[in-house]
């Protein structure tokens, strides 16, 4: 009895950490038509949290695996264990999301993860060829979504050549639902299933299941948590992202919205845990540096690269302290 109340405290906080997630990255998904107006703040959370919801259908739980088993060896996990990264990737989150800076969530659970590994069992528990790809897109991703940020926005400059201004303006008002849309489905369908990965884990661990298969009510469950975040929304991570990096036209955040959605959802079905805020911050980047390089407010820029930098270096240390601390404790 006392083993299910504790697994179920973890998996409360694994979904506090889901909720986190949606209240950070919300600006991802609502930055760009909160910025143009094309929808008020409110409106764009609730179209935003609904199509998180949605993502619950379709996308498989590849990248939900990929946390699972892909970082460390599952042979080292336990409550306690698990308990230490979430405990490392919640209070970086958390501190982050009040400091307004618009980090990696997903990095931040891997960072966890790899924390309180290390701790737990030294670098042969690690998984590197996982940790090398999650390693490897935290570079591609923001490059990606730069390179077709600036790909739609010249294809739509070329087939809007000869529409007046104010057309064009109407127009991507309307497409902007659509890409956010779009940008919000791979949202929910990547960053949900990490937390997927979490419950999994706890469940291994207490013995409730064998193997990594999710479970319907994870899967709705956690898609849920995420919702409710985005729904309540991080507006101070909303006025970086929108409004601090470049200023941006209605066709400017469908460019950069469809940029991140193209790559997102391609990784969500490949099961590549990816960074919803890289992707969108490069196609942001991407689409203002086609007026011109000026128009990037390179100073910010900076700001959000080195929170990703010391995101899984970050949120390590505190899951590794964790862990350590229960050790101490006599708990693991």
């Amino acid at each position: 009895m006392e083993t299910m109340l504790f697994a179920g405290v973890i998996i409360f906080i694994a979904l506090v950490f889901d909720f986190l997630n949606g209240m950070n990255d919300a600006a991802n998904s609502i930055a760009t038509i909160v910025s143009t107006r094309v929808l008020s703040p409110r409106m764009a959370v609730a179209w935003a949290a609904f199509f998180n919801l949605v993502a619950a259908f379709g996308f498989g739980v590849g990248v939900a695996k990929t946390i699972g088993r892909g970082v460390v060896s599952p042979d080292i996990l336990s409550l306690w264990f698990v308990l230490a990264v979430l405990v490392g990737a919640v209070l970086w989150t958390h501190v982050c999301t009040v400091m307004g800076l618009p980090i990696s969530v997903s990095h931040a659970l891997v960072g966890g993860i790899i924390g309180a590994g290390l701790v737990k069992g030294g670098v042969k528990v690690l998984i590197l060829p996982g940790i090398i790809k999650i390693g490897m897109f935290i570079i591609l991703s923001p490059l990606v979504g730069m390179a077709l940020g600036i790909f739609f926005s010249i294809v739509t400059a070329w087939v809007f050549r000869r529409w007046p201004p104010g057309s064009v303006d109407r127009f991507f008002r309307i497409g902007q639902l659509i890409s956010s849309a779009l940008f919000s489905l791979g949202h929910g369908a990547n960053d949900a299933q990490k937390t997927m990965g979490i419950i999994v884990m706890v469940l291994v661990s207490g013995g409730w299941q064998e193997g990594f298969s999710v479970p319907v009510w994870v899967i709705f469950t956690c898609h849920l948590a995420i919702a409710m975040g985005t729904l309540l929304g991080g507006w101070r991570v909303v006025k970086t992202m929108g409004m601090r990096v470049t200023k941006l036209m209605p066709v400017d955040g469908f460019c950069a919205e469809m940029a991140a959605a193209a790559s997102i959802i391609g990784n969500s079905f490949a099961g590549i845990p990816v960074s919803t805020t890289h992707t969108i911050t490069g196609g942001i980047i991407g689409v203002g540096s086609v007026h011109r390089l000026s128009a990037v407010r390179w100073g910010v820029a900076k700001t959000i690269v080195l929170a990703w930098v010391l995101t899984i270096p970050g949120s390590a240390a505190v899951s590794g302290s964790a862990y350590f601390l229960f050790a101490l404790m006599g708990a693991v």
